[in-house]
């Protein structure tokens, strides 16, 4: 029986926010500037620290064996991280990125320095606060380093040696490699990074954007794989690496779609990944059959056949049926279950409510008892 990841259930990472964590953050944010302020920061550490709690507690009693901070203290499941980078800030504009039939925040990053990861990274602090109300396995999730690069239109790089894409890459990867490492150091043995670009570049719309701009979309995954490669190779043998790979998630809409195939081969053979949570919840993710291409031996693959978009709920007989499909093509002790991506990737979150969150947590554990005998089998 696993001890440690990875386990047979699990989930992407970020959970709704409550209501408390909602209206502490507009007045924090509303006030900051304010003569009374929002008294201090600490109010809303304390307040988030409580929602922390109380999602971990959540967790725990569905019978998961990984737990998250749910991302309480994150606006974005990527910029949050990336804005405290050094050599990066973010800036706010007039027109958010076009998601399906709604707009993201107009929120956008900018790279005004060289790249790396400051010792004091606020995230390190989040996952040692998790770790500390935890009573079993916790596990951070971070964006991977093709965030930085996907995200960052090139008119925003104000670094004249990232003219040249390879030597960003590099830094991306000694960045991520230091990220990896005082992640570690905090205790952590369960690091995911949500590396979704590698799926929009599987998305012809996406492809044909890269070509227009002179950027051979093929040639880009195998450098975002490269850098994921450099930034995990060497990590201590004790540390599992998770990657997530969704196509958008804004308020229950989406960005891109289009099988795997562009990517599978480099996601599964180049990477050095150990755990893909791949989404798989409808058709845009296309088919089964890039699940051929994972190699044999110790990597899993957690196909997201649950939908964190929608309240309806999966039966375990309709994921079994879909897990047998899988099996074809990836031996069925490489696989295990988990939601097709997070149910707050932003901090508004999606359509649905805590108790259609809470369903769907249980409805992994207890798939993965039909299925495997356990959640640690």
């Amino acid at each position: 029986m696993a001890t440690t990841a990875p386990y047979r259930a699990d989930h992407v990472g970020s959970l709704l926010r409550p209501d408390a964590v909602h209206e502490a953050r507009v007045r924090y944010h509303a006030e900051r500037l304010g003569p009374d302020g929002f008294h201090t920061c600490d109010e809303l550490k304390a307040i988030e620290n409580e929602a922390v709690q109380d999602m971990v507690a959540m967790q725990e009693s569905v019978g998961l064996k990984a737990v998250t901070d749910g991302e309480m203290r994150r606006s974005f499941w990527h910029y949050d991280f990336m804005a405290a980078l050094t050599g990066m800030e973010l800036v706010e504009r007039d027109v958010g990125i076009q998601f399906h039939g709604i707009n993201l925040r107009p929120i956008f990053p900018t790279i005004t320095g060289r790249l790396d990861f400051p010792d004091d990274h606020p995230m390190l602090n989040h996952f040692r606060y998790l770790a500390s109300v935890a009573n079993v396995q916790p596990k951070i999730s971070i964006p991977g380093p093709s965030a930085c690069h996907f995200r960052t239109a090139a008119e925003d790089i104000a670094v004249d040696e990232y003219a040249d894409p390879e030597v960003l890459f590099a830094d991306l990867s000694r960045t991520y490699s230091k990220a990896v490492q005082a992640f570690y150091d905090a205790g952590c043995r369960y690091l995911q990074m949500d590396d979704i670009f590698f799926a929009y570049l599987c998305d012809p719309k996406h492809r044909e954007e890269k070509r227009a701009n002179g950027v051979d979309p093929d040639w880009l995954i195998s450098q975002y794989a490269k850098t994921m490669h450099d930034a995990i190779d060497g990590r201590p043998d004790d540390m599992i690496i998770a990657m997530h790979l969704c196509r958008g998630n804004f308020q229950s809409t989406w960005a891109a779609e289009g099988a795997y195939d562009p990517a599978a081969d480099a996601v599964f053979n180049q990477t050095g990944v150990d755990v893909y949570f791949m989404e798989y919840d409808s058709e845009r993710a296309g088919g089964l059959e890039p699940l051929r291409l994972l190699p044999k031996g110790n990597k899993r693959v957690m196909p997201g056949f649950i939908t964190t978009k929608t309240p309806e709920l999966e039966t375990v007989d309709e994921l079994k049926k879909k897990l047998d499909e899988a099996s074809k093509y990836a031996d069925i002790d490489q696989l295990g279950i988990a939601p097709q991506c997070g149910f707050a990737s932003t901090e508004e979150g999606n359509v649905i409510t805590p108790d259609d969150q809470r369903r769907k947590l249980e409805l992994v554990v207890r798939t993965a008892e039909s299925v495997w005998g356990g959640v640690d089998a």
